[in-house]
């Protein structure tokens, strides 16, 4: 009903690979390593262009996330949950939260970034558990605090840049919200890391509605010349270019990591959906 692709990709993921993606580990290291890192993909930013390996992984794939990453370098789940909440809020990360962090006046984990951080700092600091209910209420509304409750909070030792950063926020997700898709995304990013053939081949065969065989299937040269010229574009990209970029980005990254497409063949290719070579996920995909 949401349109939601993740169960989907999750569902061909496990046809192919016969894994169950409620046995995957959430605090595998080389999954974790790539919002942080290329390393466990095998690349160097340089062949990508990008300093974290997050290429089609749900939530963690856009430029704007993928800079959020950059920024803050999270080695937890936890930290996963936090990034999840700021890039789904308004006015929480941007002209907010980055800048507390980038001026080293907080960390990520004393960042505001889901309505439930603020009702649980409060009551640690010594609000009541119904006040404190109410500034969260008040914030994550976008209604900021009254004069009682900046009062009520300064009382209570609550830092000024706390009190400043709350009455910034126009919207705020919630916790268990970012927990279902961090997880989810997790899963994703396990598979494209342990067995990238089954990642790519469902990432194009679902998410991919701009693929373009006549520029993608021919090697990185192309795919290179391609990008470059959607980004000479500029502003005059249309969405159609846009969205195939974010596809290009991948098929680099696939190329960059050693594996390769085949040509299409009437008698070995599925209609709509892409195919491995065969089982044992050797370093080719069509």
């Amino acid at each position: 009903m949401l349109g939601h692709d993740d169960p989907t990709v999750i569902r061909m993921l496990q046809d192919l690979t016969d894994i169950d993606p409620k046995t995957i580990p959430l605090d595998d290291k080389k999954t974790m390593s790539i919002f942080s890192s290329t390393e466990a993909l095998g690349v160097r930013p340089e062949q990508i262009d990008s300093k974290v390996g997050t290429f089609g992984v749900p939530e963690f794939g856009t430029r704007f996330v993928r800079e959020m990453l950059v920024d803050t370098l999270p080695k937890t789940f936890e930290e996963l949950l936090r990034i999840s909440g700021l890039s789904h809020g308004t006015d929480v990360w941007t002209n907010n939260a980055q800048d507390l962090i980038k001026s080293g006046t907080i960390t990520l984990a004393d960042a505001i970034c889901t309505r439930d951080d603020i009702m649980t700092y409060l009551i640690k600091m010594g609000l009541p558990a119904q006040n404190s209910f109410k500034i969260m209420e008040s914030v994550r509304k976008g209604k900021g605090l009254n004069e009682e409750q900046e009062t009520l909070m300064r009382e209570n030792n609550v830092p000024e840049w706390y009190i400043e950063s709350c009455k910034k926020i126009k919207y705020m997700f919630p916790k268990a919200h970012a927990t279902a898709y961090v997880t989810m995304a997790f899963r994703i990013a396990w598979f494209k890391v342990h067995i990238p053939l089954a990642y790519y081949a469902t990432f194009f065969s679902i998410r991919a509605d701009e693929f373009d065989s006549e520029i993608m299937i021919f090697g990185k040269s192309k795919v290179r010349e391609k990008m470059a010229d959607i980004k000479r574009m500029g502003n005059d990209a249309t969405a159609k270019d846009k969205n195939m970029y974010a596809i290009l980005e991948l098929v680099l990254e696939m190329y960059e990591r050693g594996f390769n497409f085949l040509p299409i063949d009437l008698y070995k290719s599925d209609a709509i959906k892409f195919k491995i070579e065969d089982r044992s996920y050797s370093s080719t995909t069509k």
